[in-house]
């Protein structure tokens, strides 16, 4: 009977130690927290760096908001760019990126973003990204922002090329792996808790966390509750955008910055809260209110744009464009596709159809088309004048809707996160819309991809850094 009480004691013993094995957290060197543009990115500078890396997605797919970019990614002095002799310059990006966030932006790293965003669009065409088509959105003196050829929506290109680097590198992914708490001792971070798919919750030990989770735009509770003028508004953001990192660092001495500062985006199909691209406006698009008249230099800011187009009567308004307009981005097609588009032969014909009256909307345009024509905008001035309009016409109704959170993790040119005194928190960087302080009060269109590339690639090479 002894021995085989002394027998089960052993078993048990055996039993225990296997489970105190299993149950050891995890250990690795990089942890990413969100599998957008920005977190890939770091996960891939990091893994090429030699570093073991887990990258953990809460939702069930990678991607989050930058699949859904579509007008472009903003860049000087990439290869692309050159070879058109467009005469650009940092300069001239950095003061555009300034003016359009009203000069609130953090100097030194929106001047970080003008430098490295050639590289950032050459390492992406290196991985095999389609980036050579150029065009304008609104803010911008030239042709700087870059997207697929045809131009077709640059967020799910870049995801795609990113997405098979991960398979590459064999970086380790896991998706429907949300993390709800980071672990933090004597002003570092050590690793993260996980809660995955099955509703188990797990430690990773690292070295260095990325927190590339993104904004709140997805959450109407959120961004209300940090700008209430926004209640009621629509929003363009996929619905894993709610700010986790806020929970994430609300015990750790970080002062987040800018939470009020959040991008309504002038063109969004309120329906569906479907963003309709900048490029549509940038190849030569305009906006008419409900009465058949253009009030807006179609290309002003999109803080400007989106006060002036609220004012409108009903509140409502309509972008127009034609056929060329629609053959030179196929983002428009998809539009179509989702019957969000009025099309009409004729401007009369349109005019029915938008209930409109005929007479006016026949003025606008032709009054529009002489401006085109004569290289200058008596009424609002609007700098590009691509196209004159011609039939057939489409049309959208759009109104602006929540789109960019500028506020977000204070941090350095390292992506460090920093304290309340400006001390970085040892092992905890951040990138990506989870960062303030780059875009001041506005977001300059573009830059959103660009951000992500060029600070996730940065927060990488700095995991890197210390880690050696």
């Amino acid at each position: 009977m002894r021995k085989i009480i002394v027998g089960m004691a052993i078993v048990f013993a055996i039993f225990g130690g296997i489970m105190a094995f299993l149950e050891r957290p995890e250990r690795t060197d990089v942890v990413v927290i969100g599998a957008g543009a920005s977190g890939i990115s770091a996960a891939i500078e990091a893994r090429q760096a030699g570093l073991s890396v887990v990258l953990l997605e809460k939702m069930p797919r990678i991607g989050g908001n930058s699949q859904r970019a579509t007008g472009g990614m903003n860049a000087v002095n990439s290869a692309v760019q050159e070879n058109d002799g467009l005469g650009d310059s940092e300069n001239l990006y950095l003061a555009d990126t300034l003016a359009a966030g009203h000069f609130q932006n953090d100097r030194v790293l929106a001047k970080l973003l003008v430098e490295k965003s050639g590289e950032a669009i050459d390492w992406l065409i290196g991985l095999g990204a389609d980036l050579t088509d150029l065009g304008r959105l609104a803010g911008h003196r030239v042709d700087r922002t870059h997207r697929p050829s045809g131009g077709a929506p640059v967020g799910s290109e870049v995801i795609r090329v990113l997405g098979e680097q991960l398979v590459q590198l064999g970086i380790h992914l896991r998706v429907e792996n949300k993390v709800i708490q980071l672990l933090y001792e004597d002003n570092r971070v050590t690793g993260v808790l996980v809660r995955n798919e099955e509703g188990r919750e797990y430690e990773i030990m690292a070295d260095a966390v990325v927190i590339a989770s993104g904004g709140f735009g997805g959450s109407p509770e959120r961004f209300v509750f940090y700008n209430p003028d926004l209640k009621g508004f629509k929003t363009t953001n996929h619905a894993g955008a709610t700010g986790d990192y806020i929970d994430l660092v609300a015990d750790l001495p970080i002062e987040l910055i800018d939470m009020e500062k959040i991008q309504a985006h002038p063109t969004v199909e309120p329906h569906f809260g479907i963003l309709i691209t900048e490029a549509i406006r940038g190849n030569g698009g305009i906006l008419i209110n409900v009465e058949g008249n253009r009030f807006t230099d179609e290309m002003a800011f999109r803080d400007i744009l989106s006060e002036e187009m609220r004012q409108q009567p009903q509140g409502g308004n309509f972008l127009i464009f034609d056929e060329s307009i629609r053959n030179g981005l196929s983002a428009a097609d998809a539009y179509i596709d989702m019957h969000l588009v009025k099309e009409a032969e004729s401007i009369d014909e349109m005019a029915q159809v938008l209930g409109i009256d005929s007479a006016i909307l026949t003025r606008t345009i032709e009054r529009y088309n002489g401006f085109v024509a004569g290289g200058s905008d008596e009424d609002y001035q609007r700098m590009d004048l691509p196209v004159q309009l011609t039939a057939p016409f489409y049309a959208i109704l759009v109104q602006p809707g929540v789109h960019y959170c500028m506020g977000g993790l204070p941090i350095n040119e390292n992506a460090q996160v920093l304290d309340r005194d400006g001390v970085p928190i040892q092992g905890l960087f951040a990138c990506g819309e989870a960062t303030g302080g780059i875009h001041g009060n506005n977001r300059l269109g573009g830059n959103s991809m660009t951000d992500s590339i060029v600070f996730g690639r940065i927060a990488g090479q700095s995991v890197a850094g210390v880690k050696k």
